[in-house]
């Protein structure tokens, strides 16, 4: 399953680079993830990286 970004993204850059799949990129006017390149880091790290220093929380998980 794949992260998305929320309407609260404020495009300050600091997900972008963090992305280990490179699933991150700039949309307009937000960030968007490509759920096909997301991994939510399973197999990288204990969380996922865009999450972890998004300072508005605009990184979630999809509700199945």
């Amino acid at each position: 399953m794949a992260l998305y970004i929320t309407d609260d993204c404020i495009a300050c850059d600091a997900c972008l680079d963090e992305c280990p799949n490179g699933a991150i990129s700039e949309g307009d006017p937000i960030y968007v993830i490509d759920p096909d390149k997301c991994t939510e880091c399973k197999g990288d790290f204990d969380e996922p990286q865009c999450a972890s220093v998004c300072p508005s929380d605009a990184c979630q998980k999809l509700i199945p």
